[in-house]
């Protein structure tokens, strides 16, 4: 296990000098991997890729709200990373009410399954992906890394890594016993069977893929969570690493991409995994 704390003030002196020189993207939008219209994902591809990695991402928003389309999601994140000749895929899936966390963990899995059917011919590398989460999504994709059979349910193949942005529910079955918030009320209810199926925590195997944990020094719960996902993953043989940084819930998020260590960071992870040249 790793763990790295950098502060906000820290990021901000260092920031200065990593930015990479702007390159064309072209964009693919809506592309459909289910009949539900929010079964869909936008697609930024560096102009002229071939066999290019990708990182897969679902967005935040308590498993209720958020959009593939909101800036915060992917301006500075598909700058960056088809800056250095990476796609970036942006994610849709169906919601609270309609669908639970189990239900849209499936939604993703197809969105992945579909990704990797379809890469080719956008001039990416199926075999090279991550996937990545922030909020609701980072649990959901952390549901996913860790037991990567529930996407291989859905037709999805073998995925590099997955990166959680900031969740609190690793260990969904402990979080919702304790003093669960009423957002995470209205996604779990109160079947202890459903937090059991919906916990990241309880389905982490040998199977599961390499992780990076980012974790708000600023938030406890998440904290506590990633700490705790890193040191059962290490006893069960499962890479995990945490970084530990000074930023809010929010900033996590819309700071990834821009030019400084959090942004350096994930890279370095992404290319220890085969992802970032």
């Amino acid at each position: 296990m790793l763990t790295r704390r950098h502060t906000l003030a820290g990021i901000a002196a260092l920031a200065a000098t990593s930015a990479l020189p702007a390159r064309a993207s072209t964009l693919r939008r809506d592309q459909a991997y289910g009949p539900h219209a929010l079964q869909r994902y936008d697609v930024y591809m560096p102009e002229g890729a071939s066999a290019a990695p990708l990182v897969v991402f679902l967005h935040g928003g308590g498993w209720a709200f958020g959009d593939k389309a909101n800036e915060n999601v992917w301006k500075a994140k598909s700058a960056h990373w088809n800056g250095r000749g990476i796609g970036f895929v942006s994610v849709n899936t169906r919601l609270l009410p309609e669908a639970d966390p189990m239900q849209q963990a499936a939604d993703l899995a197809r969105a992945l399954a579909h990704v990797q059917q379809n890469a080719r011919s956008w001039g990416a590398d199926p075999a090279r992906i991550a996937l990545m989460g922030h909020s609701a999504g980072a649990h959901l994709a952390a549901l996913l890394g860790a037991d990567p059979g529930l996407a291989r349910r859905w037709g999805a193949g073998p995925w590099r890594a997955t990166v959680a942005l900031d969740s609190a529910v690793y260990d969904t079955e402990r979080y919702m016993a304790r003093k669960p918030s009423r957002i995470h009320r209205r996604a779990f209810g109160t079947s202890r069977a459903f937090w059991q199926d919906a916990s990241p925590m309880a389905r982490l195997g040998p199977g599961a893929t390499p992780f990076l944990l980012v974790a708000s020094s600023k938030r406890r719960a998440s904290l506590s969570a990633a700490r705790n996902f890193a040191r059962v993953a290490k006893a069960r043989k499962v890479e995990a690493e945490i970084y530990e940084i000074d930023y809010s819930h929010a900033a996590i998020n819309s700071a990834l991409g821009l030019p400084g260590p959090y942004t350096d960071t994930v890279d370095a992870f992404l290319a220890r995994q085969g992802l970032v040249d």
